[in-house]
């Protein structure tokens, strides 16, 4: 074909291709915009419904909040409604209560008025009285006087002189009714202190299962035989001088046959000196070296001891937190005898009557357990120092800080102050319990005899007393007085300053009794 023709038909070709495509983008469009349209109407569509959903959501809330505040506006009315009514109430009773008092003032303003005109007529009535009694009084002492004045005139005696003889009259019963009454006092409070005081005691006693052997400190050596005797004096004395320069002791070799004595004041160093020779003696080599060592062991020995007694003592009575050097010193009385009572055994006892008493009696148990305990511990250092045991006892306390209960109970123990509290006064009791008792305490007989006549001079010493007699080992003292001179009523008096005597100016363990007897006579004659 001719080219033309191609070209022709490639134009109509192309032609017909742009019209198709022009075509089919016209209606791609148009359905695009239809679509697009669509969804626009759907769109506003929803828009318009949620528009209209939310308009009425606000209104509805509009509405609720409307019924909320008319519910609110009723309950706040409501409750001004009832605190308006709890006024008026609250109101009208004052009202009352203010007509109430006025009233009540009222009747009290009237009884006050007829009170007042009471009194104002009793008032005239006391004076018109008071008159009275005026004149009666002027009337008596007129009468008075004339009688007076007619009694001297037929007594011949003065008024001075009557006056005396009723004051002497009125002396002789008011001493008769005083004696009475003391004599009545003592024997009630006998009866139920004595009693109190019994039980308490008593029960005190056997709860306490104290050791009651006293301990004597030995000073005798045994020896197996006579010729130890050289061996102990040595050549020229040379063993018996370092003994005693050693110990502090005096050794005394006389002819009593196998003995060897050991004299010291000091109890401690004789115990040192008593265990050095019994270990030489078993030993049997005796020379000045080997008795240094010796003697030093047997302190050191002794020491343990004194130790182990004072820690033993704290752990029986359960007192603790002591200070160690007042345990020491503590301990020292188990070497110490007073009138062959050992005293740390003493001291012992003492701490557990004490205690036992002290808890019958409600008082402080530990504060009288510890005083009882170391009422005594002077006498571990009297030897040493000056002063009584009792102020030596109460400066160690101090020095190791014990409680000023604690040395003022020690203070007191003798008497030499006044005793101020309860503990004070049970730790007394408690020594004297265990000093007092039968068997615990032995003297010489030169002081029991000194300790009688003593007694029996106080008692001669008064007016009215015919003879006396001390008994009972010096425990009670009967005295016979002249029935002329004392009376009935005048022996109580009597007893009791002679009993008052005999504690300022004599010292014993326990109590002594002071009897004092009167003889009462009746004589008649049958005719």
């Amino acid at each position: 074909m001719h080219p033309i023709i191609w070209i022709l038909i490639a134009l109509a070709a192309a032609i017909l291709g742009c019209f198709g495509g022009f075509t089919y983008r016209k209606n791609y469009v148009e359905n695009k915009i239809g679509r697009t349209e669509d969804m626009a109407k759907r769109l506003y569509d929803d828009a318009v419904k949620k528009a209209e959903d939310y308009k009425k959501e606000k209104v509805l809330e509009a509405k609720e909040e409307i019924l909320k505040a008319k519910a609110e506006n009723e309950r706040e009315k409501a409750e001004n409604e009832r605190e308006m009514r709890e006024r008026r109430n609250e109101v009208q009773r004052s009202e009352r209560h203010l007509d109430q008092r006025e009233e009540a003032l009222d009747k009290r303003e009237d009884t006050l008025n007829r009170k007042a005109q009471s009194l104002e007529d009793r008032e005239d009535n006391l004076t018109k009285k008071l008159a009275a009694l005026d004149k009666q009084q002027a009337e008596l002492e007129e009468l008075k006087g004339k009688q007076i004045v007619e009694l001297e005139r037929v007594a011949a005696m003065s008024r001075e002189e009557a006056r005396q003889i009723i004051v002497d009259k009125v002396q002789k019963e008011a001493y008769h009714d005083a004696a009475a009454m003391v004599r009545d006092i003592e024997t009630q409070a006998k009866e139920e202190g004595e009693k109190k005081a019994r039980n308490i005691v008593a029960l005190a006693i056997q709860k306490c299962a104290a050791d009651h052997v006293a301990e004597t400190t030995v000073s005798v050596i045994n020896l197996p035989n006579d010729d130890m005797k050289g061996r102990i004096i040595g050549r020229e004395g040379r063993n018996i001088r370092a003994l005693e320069t050693a110990t502090g002791v005096d050794l005394i070799i006389d002819d009593t046959p196998e003995a060897v004595i050991v004299s010291a004041f000091d109890p401690v160093r004789r115990e040192v000196a008593r265990l050095a020779v019994e270990k030489l003696i078993m030993d049997g080599r005796i020379h000045p070296a080997r008795i240094e060592e010796t003697v030093e062991k047997a302190r050191r020995e002794v020491d343990n001891q004194i130790r182990e007694a004072g820690e033993n003592a704290i752990f029986e009575t359960n007192q603790h937190g002591i200070h160690h050097e007042l345990v020491k010193i503590l301990g020292r009385l188990k070497y110490r005898t007073s009138y062959g009572q050992n005293v740390l055994k003493h001291s012992i006892e003492v701490s557990h009557l004490a205690g036992l008493m002290a808890a019958e009696l409600g008082a402080d148990v530990q504060l009288c357990k510890r005083a009882g305990l170391l009422h005594d511990i002077g006498k571990a250092v009297d030897h040493e120092s000056e002063g009584t045991h009792v102020t030596l006892g109460a400066e160690l306390a101090k020095k190791y800080h014990e409680s000023d209960a604690v040395v003022h109970c020690i203070m007191a123990h003798h008497n030499d102050v006044e005793p101020q509290t309860v503990e004070a006064v049970l730790v007394q009791a408690a020594d004297a319990i265990s000093a007092a008792r039968p068997g615990a305490r032995r003297e010489s007989l030169e002081n029991y005899i000194k300790r009688l006549e003593k007694l029996e001079e106080i008692a001669n010493s008064f007016d009215g007393v015919e003879k006396c007699y001390a008994i009972q080992s010096g425990r009670e003292v009967r005295i016979m007085v002249k029935p002329e001179d004392v009376t009935d009523d005048g022996i109580r008096i009597l007893a009791k300053e002679i009993a008052k005597t005999i504690e300022e100016q004599m010292e014993y363990p326990g109590q002594i009794r002071v009897n004092v007897i009167r003889e009462t006579r009746s004589t008649e004659y049958a005719k």
